[in-house]
């Protein structure tokens, strides 16, 4: 009698401690990982900017009700846009603070060597900025991306080209990175298909003396179309050595990552003004809550929501909904419903889907804006157009 009580008792307690240790994860936040630069030169092009509206994005999921009760527990992590700094940034959040999945993703340097991590690690990493072809090359079944790979991004930029401007020669110049060889090598064969003559190709150091060369030569050139290939810093410097030396050049248009941001608008003035770029979103995309979005991010923030803000807080609500459809809240079942995602965002529909040499990508449409009147305002295609473009450039001595 008294082996049976003391077996029924072990019984109870076995259970009793068994039940006591599962009872506090009903109750715990569903920890979701971010690695973004938040210091050093690429926090000011868009790091701080997009920690912002991943933090906006969960605030507002979590004040509806979070993932079936619980909250978000957002982790974000600095890289410093430095590729060790990634790596220990997204280890960290797997090892120690055991998160079911990561997001962000900014410096392809850093995604890069983030995904092999992840992907080694078996959590899902949700890339919604770095944009090298070769993230979604690698049939890495744990990485999906949001945003538009690199080589797709001029589409609409290669349409207006096509439809619209009646230019015959381009000059490109391009900064001496890898990113900036690859993209002046992409716009050369735009041209080539185009006819349109590439007169120059010239990439630069900022502070070189052949820069004020080369701009004094285009100056007598005077290509119809000049495409630059910068950050926005080093765009602002651009621009002015072209007031100075008197290029005059029908359109002038940059990267995305250089002449589309705030802070192109910031260092350049009104020498932004007339310039183009393409771009994957900006505030009058004909998406649903994409301007109340804008809205929103510029009532907190007191600066405009670019496309660097729409993609991140998109990625958050992606990473929501899979967390809403999981089978299991594990990476493993994160990582399955992210690859069933059909839904819309601000962004635009998410789909992870597979074609070319891409895996787990995502496309998006295209647009073209323009610097006017101070605001980034979308011109292309007409039917989302916001206002005409203005085409040809004015001079620089009827501007100022």
């Amino acid at each position: 009698m008294n082996r049976q009580l003391i077996i029924w008792v072990t019984l109870f307690i076995v259970c009793f401690l068994a039940f006591s240790v599962k009872a506090p994860a009903f109750d715990e936040n569903i920890k979701v990982g971010v690695i973004l630069p938040l210091t050093g030169r690429l926090s000011e092009l868009g790091g701080v900017t997009e920690s912002r509206s991943f933090q906006l994005a969960v605030d507002e999921i979590n004040a509806s009700g979070g993932i079936g009760g619980k909250k978000i527990e957002l982790i974000i992590e600095d890289t410093a846009g430095k590729r060790d700094v990634g790596i220990s940034a997204i280890e960290k959040l797997i090892s120690e603070d055991k998160v079911i999945v990561v997001g962000g993703g900014f410096s392809s340097t850093v995604a890069w060597a983030a995904s092999a991590v992840a992907q080694e690690r078996e959590v899902p990493f949700l890339i919604n900025t770095a944009s090298a072809d070769k993230i979604t090359e690698e049939r890495r079944e744990y990485i999906f991306r949001l945003n538009t790979p690199i080589s797709e991004q001029a589409l609409a930029l290669e349409s207006f080209l096509q439809e619209v401007l009646s230019v015959k020669s381009a000059a490109i110049l391009y900064e001496k990175t890898h990113l900036g060889r690859f993209l002046a090598d992409k716009f050369i064969e735009q041209c080539r298909n185009l006819g349109l003559d590439v007169v120059a190709k010239e990439s630069f150091e900022v502070g070189s003396p052949e820069l004020e060369t080369f701009f004094q030569e285009m100056a007598a050139i005077k290509p119809d179309l000049f495409y630059m290939i910068s950050n926005a810093g080093e765009g602002s410097i651009l621009m002015r050595k072209a007031k100075e030396v008197g290029l005059n050049s029908k359109v002038f248009m940059g990267n995305p990552s250089g002449f589309a941001l705030q802070a192109f608008r910031k260092a350049a003035g009104d020498l932004s003004t007339y310039v183009y770029a393409p771009v994957i979103w900006s505030p009058s995309v004909p998406y649903d809550g994409a301007a109340r979005f804008s809205k929103t991010f510029v009532q907190k923030y007191e600066v405009d929501a670019d496309y660097h803000a729409a993609q991140a807080y998109a990625a958050m609500y992606v990473i929501s909904d899979a967390l809403k459809r999981a089978d299991s809240l594990t990476p493993k079942g994160v990582r399955d419903a992210l690859a069933a995602t059909d839904m819309m965002t601000v962004l635009g529909r998410v789909r992870f889907v597979s074609y070319g040499k891409m895996r787990q990508q995502n496309r998006l449409p295209t647009y073209l804006v323009q610097w006017i009147n101070g605001k980034l305002v979308t011109v292309w295609p007409t039917k989302f157009a916001e206002r005409n473009y203005i085409y040809p450039t004015p001079i620089w001595d009827e501007r100022f």
